[in-house]
């Protein structure tokens, strides 16, 4: 077990894999071609033993992923219930060991389920949308000029993206640039992996901003919520729902975003237009 993170009572096993295979393939003229295609393995999420989900990953950070995943779905809610998060391939489990051994509690969080557009895992729980509203987002003020010096920076990430194709990427930033990026086979993987991470850093959301390279939809816009992250930024679209939802949160939303050239879909006040 080994925990780098500023929480180091929670044990966590340090069991993430290489995001890419290696793969003969043959180009348009017949031509063998060593190529990289990136990796997607099946990890079921436990938590005392009992199988809570089962989710299609890298599984570069698993453990984060993880914590995560229960944190964003509302299934934990206090970081310091959890003992210890033991990755293990072999199985493909990886067991949430918590304090408290009764899982009826749990389990009944997670009786009705929604079927979501999520790439890679595509449900929800009526444990997600409890405290959703219990407060709104502050109003955070990012000047235009910070978006561009942002965007222009993301360019230098996504190394898996470039390699092999087939993932989606999501970082926690600031103005002054990227704080932490993760690349998985599913933006909501990603998402939940950085908020694992930030749970781990007890890193506080609301000068957080929050870049995605998938589109934004009401799941996504929940989860931005729940790590108390005020501005979201994508490259991709935006669903109707995932703008109602933002209204609702208050979460500035920008897409559709270029090097010189983005779209606000919600809270155009809290751009600055330097």
């Amino acid at each position: 077990m080994n925990n780098k993170y500023k929480n180091k009572i929670i044990k966590i096993s340090n069991n993430g894999l290489s995001p890419t295979n290696d793969v003969t393939t043959f180009n348009h003229l017949g031509e063998k071609v060593d190529s990289k295609v990136a990796g997607e393995l099946p990890l079921t999420i436990k938590i005392n033993d009992a199988e809570i989900i089962t989710l299609m990953t890298l599984g570069t950070k698993p453990e984060e992923l993880t914590l995560g995943y229960i944190r964003n779905q509302g299934i934990i809610e206090d970081i310091k219930d959890i003992i210890s998060i033991d990755v293990r391939w072999d199985t493909a489990v990886s067991n949430v060991k918590t304090k408290h051994n009764d899982i009826k509690e749990i389990t009944s969080k997670l009786k009705n389920k929604t079927v979501t557009t999520g790439c890679g895992q595509g449900t929800i729980y009526s444990s997600t949308l409890e405290k959703l509203y219990d407060k709104t987002l502050p109003n955070i003020k990012i000047k235009r000029s910070e978006i561009f010096s942002l965007l222009a920076k993301i360019t230098q990430y996504n190394d898996i993206y470039k390699e092999a194709g087939a993932v989606h990427g999501c970082a926690l930033c600031n103005t002054s640039g990227v704080i932490e990026f993760v690349e998985d086979v599913g933006r909501h993987n990603a998402a939940d992996t950085l908020s694992g991470i930030m749970w781990l850093n007890e890193m506080p959301g609301e000068k957080i901003i929050f870049y995605t390279t998938g589109r934004l939809t009401s799941e996504i816009i929940m989860k931005v919520k729940h790590m108390n992250i005020p501005i979201i930024i994508s490259r991709s679209g935006v669903t109707n729902m995932g703008i109602e939802l933002a209204k609702d949160l208050n979460v500035t939303m920008i897409a559709r975003t270029k090097q010189r050239s983005f779209l606000i879909y919600n809270n155009k006040d809290n751009i600055i237009f330097d």
